[in-house]
């Protein structure tokens, strides 16, 4: 495990995916680059597959992040009309090569698949596959998905997707190719996120038609956010352009609230809103919440600095950055030795003295699960002469896991289950915390309940049989399936 996720308390095992379909442009540098603005959600692995129409597919997938696993001479040996590519997390154990995706099978149909997502049912749909003497090379509910498609008896992929995504439960962002099209659909509920941008004709044969997690890659790309695909929709890119389809969108609408408060990137845009905005509303809602006397206000970099902006404005109070984050922080295996290991957020974090000392300090962050690293901020800041530490939270306090392609840990595991939040402040040992409400959260991104998953904080799962599958996966799979 690395040092750096040995201090991480955030949420993890979010991943992103993209997939393009463009004859005449150079389909492996695109997708290169747009999994580099998608490596927020995903660190582990990174992978691309490229198809010539009516060719063969090539992959290229490996531990790491998109620049470790991907050069000039990988790239240019990715050719093709088309491309799809990943970015992951993964569970604790199952950081393994052969859980990189894209996932390539070549059963009944040669394709390959990226997925972002979890299926509830995935023990059930194993079993049947295996019953069929289906064989499986990893340990990923991502390639039952792709097992499921490859064998499918239809002969165009799109007939396969429209009779396969019924059968599947749970959370599925999905982008498959196979040597004629590329094909992307969505989970009924849309619990993850999806979206359909385009680039328009640059005189080399056309627009072109892309699908990624989120509309940050296509800004740097050059591509245009058109829309979110829907849930329940199979979107289709082919020589004949783009064709869609709802398959099944009747299903309750249950869209992660998470990915407002912290997955995507600030830049992206989720049902209409930029979430830059957003994330700054809920600092205003804080200050709305809970109000404190203090003298300066700091975050958490990075994820904390939107929300502190909105605090700080709302408050009428200086904001300054407390912390130096060190951005070139990556993966690392090397274990820091005993001496070095009670100093080892600060391979991430600097407090600076000459700002913090003697201020009575509002400290903003997204999010707290576990609340070691939160433990640990505030004892820096106290060490660097902090006369008051005031936390303010952008999110609810989480008190459930996810079972839907996050992993949050088990209840058992998370600072707020069963804890009041007195008894959480003690045990951070700050001077005070406030949370921000649901009813703000929703709010602030002016969305309602009623079509999103909160489940994380209200322990309300939207999918029937969620929380009776949690655990199968150890009970009843030869191998524990991997999220992603």
């Amino acid at each position: 495990m690395s040092l750096l996720n040995d201090h991480r308390d955030g949420p993890r095992d979010e991943c992103g995916v993209f997939g393009i379909y463009a004859p005449g442009r150079d389909v492996a540098r695109l997708a290169y680059f747009a999994l580099f603005a998608l490596q927020h959600r995903g660190q582990e692995s990174a992978g691309i597959a490229t198809a010539l129409r009516g060719g063969s597919i090539i992959a290229v997938r490996d531990q790491g992040l998109v620049a470790q696993v991907f050069d000039e001479h990988t790239l240019r040996s990715l050719v093709g009309d088309m491309a799809i590519g990943h970015v992951r997390y993964s569970t604790t154990g199952a950081s393994e090569w052969e859980n990189a995706q894209p996932i390539v099978r070549d059963d009944r149909r040669t394709l390959a698949l990226a997925h972002n997502g979890n299926l509830i049912n995935a023990v059930e749909l194993h079993a049947e596959l295996r019953a069929g003497d289906v064989p499986f090379r990893s340990t990923s509910d991502s390639e039952i998905i792709a097992a499921l498609l490859a064998t499918h008896p239809a002969d165009r992929i799109e007939d396969a997707v429209m009779d396969v995504l019924p059968r599947l439960k749970g959370a599925f962002s999905t982008v498959v190719m196979t040597e004629e099209a590329v094909v992307a659909f969505r989970d009924p509920h849309g619990l993850r996120p999806l979206a359909l941008g385009m680039i328009d004709d640059d005189g080399s044969g056309g627009p072109a038609y892309c699908v990624a997690s989120e509309s940050c890659a296509f800004d740097l790309i050059g591509a245009r956010y058109l829309r979110e695909i829907q849930p329940g929709e199979v979107v289709m890119l082919t020589d004949r352009g783009v064709r869609t389809k709802i398959v099944k969108g009747t299903e309750r609408r249950a869209f992660c609230v998470f990915e407002y408060i912290y997955f995507a990137r600030p830049d992206s845009r989720m049902a209409g809103t930029v979430l830059q905005v957003a994330r700054a509303r809920m600092g205003e809602l804080l200050w709305r919440e809970a109000p404190v006397q203090a003298d300066l206000v700091i975050p958490v970099p990075d994820s904390g600095n939107p929300a502190a902006r909105g605090l700080a404005r709302a408050a009428g109070l200086p904001q300054d950055d407390g912390f130096i984050k060190n951005r070139y922080v990556a993966r690392t295996f090397i274990q820091p030795g005993q001496e070095l290991r009670r100093h080892g957020l600060r391979l991430k974090f600097n407090p600076l003295p000459e700002v913090v000392a003697g201020k009575r300090l509002i400290v903003v962050d997204d999010s707290i699960v576990r609340g070691n690293t939160t433990r640990q901020i505030v004892q820096m800041l106290r060490e660097a002469g902090a006369a008051e530490v005031h936390l303010r939270i952008s999110a609810p306090p989480i008190k459930y896991p996810c079972h839907y392609g996050i992993d949050m840990s088990t209840s058992e595991e998370m600072i707020a289950h069963g804890r009041t939040v007195a008894e959480v402040t003690a045990e951070l040992g700050a001077d005070s915390l406030h949370y921000l409400s649901l009813e703000s959260v929703y709010e602030a991104v002016g969305a309602s309940r009623a079509t999103h998953c909160d489940a994380c904080f209200s322990g309300e799962y939207p999918l029937a049989g969620t929380e009776d599958a949690n655990g199968k996966y150890a009970l009843e799979m030869e191998l524990p399936l991997a999220r992603v």
